[in-house]
């Protein structure tokens, strides 16, 4: 008999608000000397903040700077500094691959985590998952946690101070939640994935009446709907659905862009939007049906609204040589890949020709949007 283990959701989950001041005394009950982790210089006051609200709460905090994104050298850093100073848990405060290395680093360390979500532009303050990348921004692969963390703070007043861009990076790597699992999931017998799919399909919903309003206006109940949608709801849906319910060819493509070098990085859900764009032109180009073909024409007019990236020129890659598209190909089709779990024929090829076919097709599609 076939046996899954579900990591489902952190153990408490504060949110609103004045999530934060209503958490203190939550953490001096799993952590009297934390590690603060973080890296971004624009968030430094809010760690400062943190900081002193612990420290007259009777907790002993240290500070720890992340040099990277969540890689295994500020990995084993952040480990060895917590060892020595007998740290008994993480506070990981940040953005998606600050929130991944705290939750590894108390993972290694078996050591309470707390996750403090500093903006809704993933669900990584939820899950039971680390991705792993290079110094310099390369996926390289991800790690299956014990647990979800311990505690879950979205403090909407934190939240609503980070910039519009990571609320639309949010939206579009939440949105991806549905068109990914229903491509790979849908005809599932198990009841959890079912609903996670289901689940995924009234995200989606939510984010497309929701989501301009809730870009526009952070004072609005549509943010609140949409920030707790891309921060919360999204990691339920994966920690429901399992690995299974997760990502299909859009993270796979996100994965394999990371390769290649840009003049500004683009942020996680701005590649996992455009790989959502190239999946849906890849089931068009082997469907009979039209529905891919609306649901792409759908979702470039919605991300569109948000200033999402809609074509390869807009991510802002350094250039894309005939070399630099079949690395990123190669990379996403690999063997252990999520993208070999959609119902049809992919490799390294195959990918290369759709991104190409959508290439010349989002150059139309600029102008007609424009």
């Amino acid at each position: 008999m076939f046996i899954n283990t579900h990591r489902i959701s952190p153990a408490r989950v504060v949110k609103g608000e004045k999530a934060w001041v209503k958490s203190t005394d939550l953490i001096a009950k799993i952590s009297k000397r934390p590690l603060i982790l973080g890296r971004s210089n624009s968030t430094k006051r809010i760690r400062n903040s943190i900081e002193k609200d612990l420290l007259n709460e009777g907790i002993a905090p240290f500070s720890f700077e992340l040099d990277n994104d969540c890689c295994e050298i500020d990995i084993q850093k952040a480990c060895h500094f917590s060892k020595e100073n007998n740290c008994d848990g993480i506070i990981s405060a940040g953005g998606g691959k600050v929130l991944d290395a705290g939750k590894i680093v108390a993972d290694k360390l078996s050591i309470n985590c707390i996750t403090i979500p500093l903006s809704a532009s993933t669900c990584a303050g939820w899950t039971a998952l680390s991705n792993i990348y290079s110094p310099d921004g390369k996926f390289i692969k991800d790690v299956s946690l014990k647990r979800c963390p311990d505690l879950l703070i979205f403090d909407h007043n934190i939240v609503r101070s980070a910039p519009q861009r990571t609320l639309a990076s949010g939206i579009a790597d939440a949105v991806a939640k549905w068109y990914e699992s229903a491509l790979t999931s849908s005809s599932s017998k198990d009841g959890f994935v079912q609903q996670a799919v289901q689940m995924a399909r009234v995200l989606r919903d939510q984010l497309f009446l929701n989501g301009y309003e809730a870009f526009k206006n952070p004072l609005s109940n549509s943010w609140v709907t949409v920030a707790e949608g891309c921060a919360l709801t999204a990691g339920m849906i994966g920690g429901i659905g399992g690995s299974s319910c997760r990502t299909a060819a859009a993270h796979s493509i996100h994965n394999g862009f990371t390769q290649l070098s840009y003049r500004n990085k683009p942020l996680h859900g701005e590649l996992v939007g455009l790989g959502l764009l190239i999946q849906l032109h890849l089931e068009e180009e082997n469907s009979k049906s039209q529905l891919p073909k609306q649901a792409k024409s759908q979702l470039l007019n919605f991300l569109s609204q948000l200033d999402l990236p809609i074509s390869i020129e807009s991510i802002g890659l350094k250039g894309l040589t005939s070399s630099d598209l079949k690395r990123a190909c190669k990379f996403a089709c690999k063997n252990d890949s999520d993208i070999h779990q959609i119902p049809f024929l992919i490799n390294e090829d195959i990918l290369i020709k759709t991104i190409k076919s959508f290439q010349v097709e989002s150059k139309n599609i600029n102008l007609s949007i424009k």
